[in-house]
């Protein structure tokens, strides 16, 4: 018997359909598959995104699949195939593979207090989740989001972050490493720890997501525990790795006896913390 669902070794066509300018640094893509199907992720999720001519880049979803049959990439232009999907117009074509890796545990988020924080680019991944939580809030008891950028241009989704602060369903603070004497900003300033020490939560039915850079995260998980969020399944963690493959064969995204890539790279604190280089 046939079986008509798409191979995970072949690309499938995509068209874009937009793009717009988050920093300097990342645009956001926004694609639907030329074959009218949806991508059928979930948050969390990456794909494998390829042009032709060029070798692939594992790419996270950065909006909800309750948004409808196109599917958006927040992407930092870091090397040869970024900096190239960066120069593409509008009714250009890619290649997609996926989606991959196992997402943000929602079986286990629901009913309870969601503490979502996000450094740099960390936000587009974590998008996903928070577009969710927007379009199903009575999954959820409770939703805060935290996000720290390095200076006011480095922010991400600024409409998003000014959408999410007037939002009566969740609430969203952010803040900056450093903003110049001659920046017209006048939001909050310093680490996010910050804005985690200053977050009420009621631990026992509290869940904290982080997506960021490997050196916020042992800050984080330690502010995160004088909150009171201990024991297992409290702290959910998205890992970046070099994801060649997307399907744990190349070997490339290995922690210890983990693979990025389909054992994550959404993870429990407690399945990676003691591995080495995970953190």
């Amino acid at each position: 018997m046939q079986n008509d669902r798409p191979s995970i070794y072949t690309p499938r066509s995509c068209t874009l359909l937009g793009v717009e300018d988050l920093t300097p640094q990342e645009k956001l893509f926004r694609l639907r598959l030329d074959d009218d199907s949806t991508l059928a992720h979930q948050p969390g999720q990456f794909i494998q995104v390829s042009i032709p001519g060029l070798t692939e880049a594992p790419i996270s979803v950065a909006n909800s699949p309750t948004r409808g049959p196109e599917f958006e990439l927040g992407v930092r232009r870091v090397g040869t195939l970024t900096r190239a999907m960066h120069q593409l117009q509008i009714g250009s074509k890619l290649g997609i593979r996926g989606p991959f890796g196992r997402p943000f545990q929602l079986q286990e988020l629901r009913g309870k207090q969601l503490l979502l924080i996000a450094g740099g680019c960390g936000l587009a991944p974590l998008r996903s989740l928070i577009q969710y939580c927007q379009d199903c809030p009575e999954e959820f008891a409770a939703v805060q989001i935290l996000y720290g950028a390095r200076s006011p241009q480095d922010l991400m989704f600024k409409k998003d972050l000014d959408n999410w602060q007037k939002s009566g369903s969740l609430s969203c603070h952010y803040t900056v490493d450093n903003s110049p004497a001659d920046s017209c900003y006048d939001g909050e300033t310093g680490l996010i720890t910050r804005l985690i020490a200053a977050t009420k939560l009621l631990p026992e039915n509290c869940c904290a997501v982080v997506v960021g850079p490997p050196p916020m995260y042992r800050p984080v998980i330690e502010e995160l525990r004088h909150l009171g969020l201990t024991g297992t399944r409290k702290i959910m963690l998205s890992l970046e790795r070099q994801m060649r493959c997307g399907i744990g064969k190349c070997g490339h995204c290995a922690i210890e006896h983990l693979y990025c890539c389909t054992d994550g790279p959404i993870f429990w604190l407690e399945e990676i913390e003691h591995l080495r280089g995970a953190l």
